[in-house]
């Protein structure tokens, strides 16, 4: 269950990050560390990462609008950051910069019921994504994907 200050952190970072320019990628609060940790996950509103520069920027606006809400009562730490490469493949850039990789593609079949297909990412284009399973290509339609992630290969048993 999500902290309950959560959507407000939200907003206030919301706020904060397009007066800036960028896009909010995500607000975590971490309750378990001393002192808490309110962790902002920012990118440039084209996808790109931003510089440390850019995260020290807008710790300032931010750090300061949490205060002016007083949502925080105790000790806390700000980290603003990018959100770094994601688990999830999303746009061109990733589906390029993965090929090779293992991935799970959870897609839907010719009946309507949600499967998943592992293998290692050959390639995305127009129509389909391409996997090698078992050393034999498979095509799924883009318009089937529900999504695409990069797994952590195991070990032959």
């Amino acid at each position: 269950m999500p902290h309950p200050l959560l959507p407000d952190l939200e907003r206030l970072a919301q706020a904060a990050v397009a007066n800036a320019g960028f896009a909010l990628k995500g607000v975590h609060l971490f309750t378990h560390r001393i002192p808490m940790t309110v962790q902002v996950l920012v990118q440039r509103a084209d996808g790109s990462d931003i510089s440390l520069d850019e995260c020290a920027s807008l710790s300032a606006p931010l750090g300061e609008a949490i205060e002016a809400a007083e949502l925080l009562g105790d000790a806390y730490v700000l980290e603003v950051s990018s959100p770094g490469v994601s688990d999830d493949l999303h746009d061109d850039r990733d589906f390029r910069s993965f090929r090779g990789f293992p991935v799970t593609v959870h897609c839907r079949d010719s009946k309507g019921l949600e499967v998943r297909r592992e293998g290692l990412l050959l390639e995305r284009d127009a129509t389909d994504v391409h996997l090698n399973i078992r050393g034999r290509t498979q095509r799924i339609p883009r318009d089937s994907v529900i999504s695409v992630c990069l797994v952590t290969p195991t070990e032959p048993t």
